[in-house]
This record gives C-alpha cells, structure tokens and sequence, in this order.
C-alpha cells in the first residue's frame, strides 16, 4: 500500500515538473483571455446559488410556461421557414440559369445588413392602418384588408427572411463545389436529377446546412427589439422584464440560466444527430456543377421563386424605411443625429479593433504554448457568440459592480476621498462585452486563414533565432492580415447592429444607432426610426457583399 501511495506521489510530482517544464508566457496569456471570455458563463453559474428573486414562483406558475412555448415555437418555425428559404434559393442559382441570375447571388445575401428587429418595424408599419399596404389598395381603389402580423407566427417570418442567408452562404458554397460529381455519378446510373437531389446531395449538404442553422437559432434566442415590439414573451424578452421592470437581477440570472440550458441543448443536439455520420470530400476530383439551361417558362418559375426571400427580407422593408425617411428627414437628421452616428462608428470601431486583437493572441497564444490542454481550452473562447447578448451583459454587469464597490471603498479608505464608477457603466465595460459576444466572429476567418500558412515557414524563421513575437509582424502577419481585415469589418457590423448587449450595458449620454432606432419604435415613433435605420443598413450592407465577393473567388 505504501509502495503504490509512493508511485502515485511521484506520478503527481512528475505531471507537475512536466506542466513547470512546458508553461511558458504564452501559456499564461492564453489561459488569461480564455477566462476573460468565460467569466460571464461563470458568473450566472455562481449568482445561481444566491436563490431568486421574490417574483420567481409568480413567474414559473404564469410566465414561464409562455417563455418556454414561445421560444420553442420560434425555434421549429424559423427552423422549417429558413430551410425553405435558404436551401431552395441556393440549389437554384448554384443549379440553373435564368434571368438576373448573378444579381439575385448576391442581393439573396443581403437581408443580413437589415437587422431583424427593423424589419419588424417596417412590417409592422406596413401592415398597420395607415400604412403602406392600405394606401396601395387605396389608390388601386381595393377594400382595405389588414393582415394581422403583430403574432409570433408574423415574429417567426420576420426572424425567417432576416437570418436564411446564414443557410444560403453555406449551403450554396457546397452545392458550387460538391454537387458536380454527385449528379454525374446519378445520371451514368439513370437517377433522375429530383431523386438525386433529395437522395443523395441533400443529406451530404447537412454540414453545411446545419452550420447555417446553428447561427440563425442563436440569433432567434438572442433577438429581443423584433420579440419585444411584436409582444410575444420570449425568454430574453422576459430577463430585461425582470431587470429592469421588476428590478430583481437574482430573477434575470436564473431566466438567463434556463436560457444557456436551451442553447447548449441545441449545441449538444447538432454534436449528437452527427455522431456516427462521416462525410468525405473529395476536392481533388470535384469540379464546379455546371448549370443546367431550362425552357423560358421555367426560367421564369425559378427567377420568381429566387426572388421571393429578397423581396420580402430585403426591398420591402427597404422601400418602407425609405419613404418614412423622406417623411421625417427633416425632424431626425441634424447636428445631433450626425454626433451619434460618428459615436456608434466609433464604438464599433474600437470594439472590432480590440476583437481582433484578442482573438489573434489567443491563436497565436495557444499555438506557441507547449501544454496540450491549453490549446484545446483556447476552443472555449469562441463560445461566446452561442451566448445571448442579454445573458452575456449580466453576467458582465455584476463582476463589474463587485469590482467597483471594492475599488471605491479602497480609493476611500486611502485617500478619504469618495469616487463614482470606475468600470461598471463605462465604455471599458461595454466593448468588453462585445468583444465576449463576437470574438467567435473574428476568430474563425482569423483561424481558417492561419491555417492556410505552412508551419515550415515560421519554423524556419526560428530556427534562425527569430522570437514568435518577431516572427508574427515580419512573417506571418502579412499572410493572414486578408483574414483580420475581414474579421475587423464582421466584428464591425455585428457591433452596428447589436441591441440587446448594448441597451443593458450602455454608458450614460452614450448612444447607439441601434438604441437610438429601438427608442423611437418604442416611443411609437417607428417611422422617426427609419433614418438610424438606413444609416445600419448601408453601413452594413458594405462588408455583405463583400463577403460574397470572397465566397465567389474561392
């Protein structure tokens, strides 16, 4: 017994010699912004065992049942609606010509720039008396029918037509590069091209489509400005209730941790339905799919089909925001609304800037260390783009408050003096908190572009007695800085367009674009909501196509 209690004595000091032997700074760094990015996850965890508030038990016997219902429903019609729209879309156009084909590419990427929660405003004011669709069927002199939209199943399509790119991106690079050989392979053994299609491509396309899905249920949790101003009670919808409403913080976490339940069921699910599956690609015989030439008729069927989600998800809330903003140009666009517009560039700005830095020192970080667990741990800190903003600004918020409680009594008990906050409430705090939410964002076009770089090339740097630090500026950065100019500008416009994050955790007299539009629409002002609105969408409308023009060239 002794013996063995000796080895295991000697095998624990070994680990431990070996773990001294192998950490280095770079170890150190990146188990350090690993936990920055972890701290709100960690957070919720442990205000869980403070208990709930005092209106807990009233909101689990009547809130919670619709919370619960209202967010599965999202969940499953958003789920079909975006499959219907995403997929179909991108087999089309990888798949036949037809007319205005290649500006129906990339204007079907588009919906991306208009946040959801705008496009529930332009709907909602379309469809409301007085608007836009009564004025039509007025002057077409047609009896006024009003569609009722202010539903969940009317937040289900507004969330749908927002976020079916995501699917459509991925779906359609692998239907360009992958179908090719499949639909050969059918036709040489008399498959039609329709049984081919849903037999064969469609299940091997599931990565694809499931990355896309992945994304566009994260955002449907995440979305609060469309949930909030449509009335459907959701589970962010009700965190900012019992925030800000009820004021019981302890309420919000434990709403907010049923919440990650959710998003990590839907994480673990994705792992789980593709457990035994194995798909191979075969890029070294594959070649483009060819398109297929089909009679005018049906040229015309696919241009209708293909048009329909940009119609409905891109110019249709274009054009209302449009003519609201000639209607109120003259009460919203001043002096004032110029200053908020430099200060949310600015913050977005600075956020993407701080982003990228950290997520390529926590590649690098993790690629320079020695120690194995670390590297897989360097994964973790992508998680946070699965997190919703909501969640991810309270459990920023009370670390930060604890912070400057302890701050202030330090400053006081030394110099006597008493100060406000230093942390909480600051811009520090928020672009921290953006940089959690989106480092996911900027990591993996920094990441798959690294991977792209042989490792004998900064290998043969050091060998030359050239440090890492040295070798990243003169070597590597010149390879990947494609890949961080594209992460900055997707970090960039996330930031334009987040709101849940930015209205909890917002500096005092500091504004956003986004805020700014949610103030007005909540105010019932939406058509003052329309110039902070275009001012989103043409910002973000930029880097849309450009990443269509990086899809297209691969």
């Amino acid at each position: 017994m002794r013996e063995a209690g000796d080895n295991e004595i000697f095998s624990i000091k070994n680990r431990l010699l070996r773990l001294k032997r192998d950490s280095n700074r770079w170890s150190l760094i990146a188990l350090f912004v690993v936990l920055l990015i972890a701290l709100p996850i960690l957070t919720i965890i442990f205000e869980l065992f403070e208990g709930p508030g005092e209106s807990w038990i009233h909101i689990v016997k009547n809130l919670l049942g619709q919370y619960i219902s209202n967010s599965v429903y999202l969940l499953i019609v958003c789920s079909l609606l975006v499959l219907l729209f995403g997929v179909t879309t991108s087999w089309l156009v990888a798949r036949y010509e037809f007319p205005f084909r290649k500006q129906l590419e990339w204007l079907l990427i588009l919906p991306l720039a208009i946040p959801s929660y705008i496009v529930a405003y332009a709907y909602a004011g379309a469809f409301d008396y007085g608007g836009s669709l009564e004025l039509i069927q007025r002057f077409f002199g047609i009896e006024f029918t009003r569609i009722d939209i202010m539903n969940r199943f009317g937040l289900a399509f507004v969330l749908s037509i927002s976020l079916f790119p995501y699917v459509y991106v991925s779906t359609r690079a692998f239907f360009l590069n992958q179908a090719n050989n499949l639909l050969e392979a059918s036709r040489l053994l008399g498959v039609g091209e329709f049984r081919t299609f849903f037999k064969l491509i469609l299940p091997l396309a599931r990565p694809a489509i499931i990355a896309g899905m992945i994304l566009v249920l994260m955002e449907v949790l995440n979305d609060y400005g469309a949930a909030q101003y449509f009335g459907v009670n959701t589970f962010t919808t009700g965190i900012f209730r019992s925030w800000f409403s009820l004021e019981e913080p302890e309420t919000a976490i434990y709403l907010s941790a049923l919440l990650l339940v959710l998003v990590f069921a839907l994480i673990l699910f994705e792992k789980w339905q593709r457990r035994k599956v194995q798909y191979s690609n075969e890029s070294t015989n594959s070649e483009r799919i060819y398109r297929k030439q089909t009679s005018k008729r049906k040229q015309f069927v696919i241009f209708c089909i293909v048009i329909t989600p940009v119609l409905f998800g891109f110019l249709i809330p274009l054009a209302q925001l449009i003519y609201w903003a000639v209607l109120t140009y003259s009460s919203v666009f001043d002096a004032t609304f110029v200053i908020l517009s430099l200060q949310t560039f600015g913050i977005a700005f600075l956020t993407a800037t701080v982003t990228v830095i950290f997520a390529t020192l926590l590649i690098f970080s993790a690629k320079w260390n020695r120690i194995g667990f670390i590297k897989n741990l360097s994964r973790l800190g992508v998680l946070g783009y699965a997190i919703p903003g909501a969640v991810i600004a309270i459990g920023i918020m009370i670390p930060t408050l604890a912070l400057d409680r302890w701050l202030m009594g330090l400053i006081t008990s030394l110099s006597g003096n008493t100060t406000g906050f230093i942390i909480h409430g600051t811009l520090f705090a928020l672009v921290y908190a953006y940089a959690v939410r989106f480092l996911a964002v900027a990591y993996n076009p920094i990441e798959s572009t690294t991977l792209k770089v042989s490792n004998a090339i900064p290998d043969a740097s050091k060998t030359l007695g050239v440090g890492n630090f040295k070798t990243f500026f003169k070597i590597e950065y010149p390879l990947i800085k494609t890949g961080m100019l594209s992460a900055f500008i997707l970090v960039f416009v996330d930031v334009l367009k987040e709101l849940p994050l930015t209205l909890i955790l917002k500096p005092f007299q500091v504004n956003t674009l986004a805020v700014r539009a949610f103030e007005y629409a909540s105010d019932e002002r939406v058509m003052e909501a329309a110039i902070p609105s275009l001012f989103i969408i043409f910002t973000a409308a930029v880097p849309v196509i450009f990443l269509n023009k990086l899809l297209v060239s691969k």
